[in-house]
């Protein structure tokens, strides 16, 4: 009977551990990125420890409706893909780790971050 029981125990400790989700990777580091907003001012902005492996509209540039944002800067420890349109499509570049800012006339308003899996 107590075997049952131990078995049973550890059983369900199994299925509880693979129910629970792990935690989700994400680059250590900053994205940042320049756009000129609505009233004409030049503004930088940025993304701290994103998520990797999925893709990122970026705020504020993010949209079909405005500007797309411009010099990109890969301040993180994970390979990035800049894309020129939302939902990471359109013409894309990819920048390298800790690298340094790319030029104004590299459009961007949607991002992947490379896991390093």
């Amino acid at each position: 009977m107590k075997l049952r029981s131990a078995l049973t125990a550890g059983l369900a400790g199994l299925v509880l551990a693979l129910a629970v989700p792990g935690s989700a990777f994400a680059a250590t580091g900053d994205f940042r990125y320049s756009f000129t907003d609505d009233k004409g001012d030049a503004l930088t902005v940025g993304l701290h420890d994103p998520a990797s492996d999925t893709c990122v509209d970026l705020p504020y540039v993010g949209s079909e409706w405005v500007t797309p944002g411009h010099s990109p800067r890969n301040d993180t420890d994970e390979w990035v893909t800049v894309f020129e349109g939302a939902g990471c499509q359109g013409p894309e570049w990819r920048l390298r780790p800790h690298g340094k800012q790319a030029t104004e006339q590299l459009k961007v308003r949607s991002v992947y971050f490379h896991g390093s899996n």
